[in-house]
This record gives C-alpha cells, sequence and structure tokens, in this order.
C-alpha cells in the first residue's frame, strides 16, 4: 500500500477510533486481569489499532498454516504498543513524531535528546512495552514486542514476522 494511502488511512481510522462490547469481550478472552490493565492504559486509538492487529493476526495465522500459538500471538498483537499509555502521545503529537522522525530524524534526535517525551515514547514504545510485560512475567511475549520495530532477520520467529506484518497493515 502507498505510504501516503497508508498513513491516511490510519489517521482516519484513529479519529474514529472506539472499543465496542464484542471488542470487550475479545480482550476479556484473550488477556487475563493484569494484562487487561496494560491494555486499557493505552489509548483508545492505541487500543483499536492492537485489536485491528489481533484481528489480522488471526486470519494471517489460518493463512500462513504455521505451527505457531495462535493465542500466544493474539496476546502479543493485543500488547505490542502497551509502552504508549494514555497521555503520552495524542494523534497529533504521533502525526508530529512520525513526520519529525521520518523527514528530519537529526532534528527528532535534538529533541529527544532534550527530553521531549512524544519523540521519545514514538521511537521506544517496544522497548518501554517489553519491560512492562517482563514486570508481569511474560517472558516470550516481551521478546516478540522488544522486537517487533527492529530490522527483520532470517532468524526471526515466525510469530514475529506475523505481528510485524499485521502491525504494518494497521
Amino acid at each position: 500500500m502507498n505510504g501516503i494511502f497508508k498513513r491516511t488511512k490510519q489517521f482516519f481510522r484513529a479519529l474514529t477510533a472506539n472499543i465496542s462490547p464484542d471488542d470487550e469481550k475479545y480482550i476479556s478472552l484473550h488477556l487475563n486481569p493484569e494484562e487487561q490493565k496494560l491494555f486499557f492504559a493505552m489509548s483508545v486509538i492505541d487500543q483499536s489499532h492492537c485489536l485491528n492487529t489481533a484481528y489480522t493476526i488471526e486470519r494471517l495465522a489460518i493463512q500462513d498454516g504455521a505451527d505457531i500459538c495462535k493465542n500466544f500471538l493474539i496476546r502479543c498483537a493485543l500488547l505490542h504498543d502497551c509502552g504508549r499509555v494514555k497521555g503520552d502521545l495524542n494523534i497529533f503529537g504521533k502525526v508530529f513524531a512520525v513526520l519529525i522522525t521520518h523527514f528530519l530524524p537529526k532534528l527528532a534526535d535534538g529533541l529527544e535528546l532534550h527530553g521531549n517525551k512524544m519523540i521519545h515514547v514514538y521511537r521506544h514504545h517496544a522497548e518501554i512495552g517489553a519491560q512492562k510485560l517482563l514486570e508481569i512475567g511474560l517472558l516470550k511475549e516481551s521478546k516478540i514486542v522488544a522486537a517487533h520495530h527492529l530490522t527483520p532477520k532470517n532468524t526471526d520467529p515466525p510469530e514475529l514476522k506475523l505481528l510485524r506484518i499485521a502491525d504494518e497493515e494497521n
């Protein structure tokens, strides 16, 4: 998908993000109460994105036919952005962070060095989220979440590959 079209679609999805009662059932089916605390600490925009990523994961897991634990991968999808919490990065902050990081990376570096929380969270949410998952005992999930924005390697597990594809689609 064209990069501008994809980002525009993401922006409009974010503007209309919500969590339905069916989504809440899905969340409670796949996350225990401690995991749900991390999920619901995210903004509704990130919650909706993570849900869409999980729904895509289900479709991809069926198509791929790989020998993976689907429930594990759904949990990873639902929690992959838990390093961003409500108040860290609103929709316009995220747009700012994406544009500055992409088009003016040296400026983004300088802003982050001077304590710009939006840039820091945007760039490091995977590691922040992985640490949160470690704190509640999700070691395997933390490894997948920590790596979901790293440069892909041939040795990456199939779960990480599927998460990246689903995240990119959403």
